[in-house]
């Protein structure tokens, strides 16, 4: 018995020892995960606008640096406010080869039409920056700040401004409406697919203002075809190298030195597939680690003036869920939550 008794330890310790190996393979397998096929970087937005001009800008550091082994493509997928390409990545549950850009229609779309979409459907990687909004006119209107563009729209009428924006019900139209409600006036809006499409709009006098992240406009701006008058955020800009020849980002006014009280700030994160490996997430946080250290980026992140705050982890998703629930205040206090919203 005894001999029977420490043969079966015997086996018991190998196959343990087995166990253990296999375990140790299997991590160390997991650690190393690389994609094994061609990484699709969603985009829930039209061509031309912020997200679509950050994911391009990336993939060609990415693909510039060597700095991923295989391919990756950008895809824009816009159709239903983003709910296209937010169902796309949802979908795709196990497979991290997909990961997606996010917006503000993050929230605001399944707010505001229902579609069976949370953020908390995918997995959060990284927050790669916040973007800011600015009140852009045309560089030929006489409106020289934002009380005097504020005070000639009242003058005109409810309805006889145009406002251009990136879609409906999303954060271009949210902004809209705080400031219909700050400065007592009444815009007609009109939204177009994406911010590059909104500041053409704004260059041909088709509209009579715009709402555009810096970097939608920021050409035009610097060619002498649009005027920012105003930042929505509580602090001026920090960039403070020429824009033009006379104006820095940082000379820009915020909205609240003209006496209106809205300040904005939008995401700009990567998330990927639900119930993506550990290793997944750590392999694309370390990606776009190298991809924030090029010189590229930081060119990019001067030029569009933006909030350079990097989070990942538990930080990232605090953060995200506390903007759910902001969005949740202002779709409601703008009248935009689809039927039995919440």
């Amino acid at each position: 018995m005894k001999t029977l008794t420490g043969i079966s330890r015997g086996l018991s310790c190998a196959a343990s020892a087995v166990l253990l190996f296999c375990g140790l393979a299997d991590l160390a397998i997991g650690q190393s995960w690389k994609p094994t096929k061609t990484v699709e970087f969603i985009v829930p937005a039209g061509t031309g606008g912020g997200a679509d001009q950050m994911a391009r800008l990336a993939d060609a550091i990415i693909k510039k640096h060597k700095l991923m082994a295989g391919n990756m493509v950008v895809i824009n997928k816009g159709g239903g406010a983003g709910a296209e390409g937010f169902l796309d990545v949802k979908n795709a549950k196990g497979d991290p080869h997909k990961i997606i850009i996010t917006l503000s229609n993050l929230f605001t779309t399944p707010l505001a039409t229902g579609v069976p979409f949370n953020w908390r459907d995918l997995t959060p990687v990284a927050m790669l920056a916040l973007d800011q909004f600015v009140l852009w006119v045309n560089a030929e209107s006489p409106y020289r700040n934002a009380k005097e563009y504020i005070e000639a729209a009242k003058k005109a009428g409810p309805g006889k401004f145009k406002m251009a924006g990136t879609g409906a019900r999303q954060e271009d139209q949210i902004i809209t409406v705080a400031l219909e409600k700050q400065g007592s006036i009444k815009f007609t809006y009109v939204p177009f697919k994406g911010g590059g499409e909104v500041a053409v709009q704004l260059v041909g006098k088709h509209v009579d203002s715009t709402v555009n992240n810096p970097i939608e406009a920021v050409a035009h701006w610097r060619s002498g075809k649009l005027r920012p008058l105003c930042v929505f955020d509580n602090e001026r800009l920090v960039y403070k190298n020429k824009v033009t020849d006379k104006q820095s980002w940082n000379d820009i006014p915020t909205c609240k030195e003209a006496g209106v009280d809205m300040d904005y700030l939008m995401l700009r994160g990567v998330f990927t597939v639900p119930g993506a490996p550990p290793s997944a997430i750590t392999f694309y946080i370390d990606l776009f680690n190298k991809v924030r250290a090029t010189p590229e980026w930081k060119e990019f992140m001067a030029q569009g003036a933006f909030n350079q705050t990097f989070m990942t982890g538990d930080a990232y998703q605090a953060w995200v869920a506390k903007e759910e629930l902001r969005h949740l205040r202002l779709m409601k206090e703008a009248g935009f939550l689809a039927p039995g919203g919440k």
